[in-house]
């Protein structure tokens, strides 16, 4: 489907700088690291699971699979994908024309009097020509299209993730050299743009703490792409690092960029990334989970949310038998759910 296919630039499992790996000893050993299950109250430290504020898209692939399933009378395997189906997701705004689906995400956010998580993904020469190939044909073309993912939100409380592995893919050495300004100049007018509507909070991208292993690598571009007027950053969109791993991260690019706040998705991070799966790790690794449900309480003062931004059983591209990116695939959903701390 048009902007909803994704993957994450292959990496691999890098060395944590000096810096970041004090941060992250200092986490583990405070017991932030552990995944809180539903069924007790969250310790110091611990993000609370219940109470999401997020919108619940009934509508979702996850959705539509528990009630085949159902009707197919396979009620346990409609059962754990529940543990998906009945909880937010972000929404990615189809690349054609945005304004459809986001307006009914809009719509239905607001008569449950909930806040909707959205996804920006269609920069021009989007994600390198890998699987996630795409975006818009040229700069004026993006402008019209995040002018319409923006004027479709209007008032609505909304969160935006914008353009996963823009920015990354600028520090990595991705990005043509030709195409690096407009890309700079592009994500600065969508920040400026969805700022304008007045309940709307925007997030850039920044990556995993093991694809840029340096956070200070990521300042100064992040400020060329408008870090400045955003609420702050976004990390581990699509990965599978662990949550101890991306606030240490995001705690050191936090001090870099004059305290912005951050967001980490957890959409499957329950266990980890796949050991010794060297450049195919972030690729649907087998033996995964989902991780920790969305939640605004964090218990963490810089990270404002436990996202899922990627939307657990949506494929990364054609490998270990995967469809193309983006694409449902209910098998690997349901393993997500199965292998679930619950």
């Amino acid at each position: 489907m048009p902007g909803r296919r994704r993957s994450t630039t292959p990496t691999r499992l890098v060395l944590l700088s000096p810096a970041l790996a004090v941060l992250l000893a200092a986490c583990t050993s405070s017991g932030q690291g552990t995944v809180p299950a539903l069924t007790r109250a969250a310790a110091p430290g611990e993000p609370e699971a219940a109470g999401s504020p997020f919108w619940v898209d009934p509508q979702s692939d996850a959705a539509h699979q528990v009630d085949a399933w159902e009707a197919q009378g396979r009620n346990s395997d409609a059962q754990l994908l529940r543990r998906i189906s009945e909880r937010p997701m972000a929404l990615w705004g189809p690349g054609d024309d945005p304004g459809p689906e986001i307006r009914r995400a809009v719509d239905g956010a607001r008569e449950a009097g909930r806040t909707v998580v959205l996804t920006a993904y269609n920069i021009p020469y989007r994600d390198c020509g890998q699987h996630s190939a795409g975006g818009a044909r040229d700069a004026a073309a993006y402008r019209g299209w995040i002018g319409a993912f923006a004027d479709n939100i209007g008032d609505a409380k909304a969160i935006v993730i914008l353009e996963p592995d823009a920015v990354p893919h600028l520090v990595d050495g991705c990005t043509q050299a030709g195409h690096r300004d407009e890309r700079y100049q592009l994500l600065a007018e969508a920040v400026d743009r969805l700022k304008r509507n007045k309940n709307t909070k925007v997030y850039l991208d920044a990556g995993n703490p093991a694809w840029i292993p340096d956070p200070a690598d990521l300042v100064e571009p992040l400020y060329k792409a408008g870090i400045e007027r955003a609420d702050g950053f976004s990390l581990n969109v699509s990965n599978f690092q662990p949550d101890a791993a991306g606030r240490a991260y995001g705690a050191a690019l936090s001090k870099g960029t004059k305290g912005k706040h951050f967001v980490i998705d957890t959409s499957r991070n329950g266990d980890g990334p796949l050991a010794g799966g060297g450049q195919q790790a972030w690729c649907n690794p087998p033996g995964r989970s989902l991780g920790v449900p969305p939640t605004d309480r964090t218990g963490d003062p810089l990270v404002d949310a436990y996202l899922w931004i990627k939307r657990p059983g949506e494929s990364d591209g054609p490998c270990r038998g995967g469809p193309e990116a983006g694409r449902w695939w209910p098998d690997y959903a349901l393993g997500l759910a199965r292998r679930a701390k619950e």
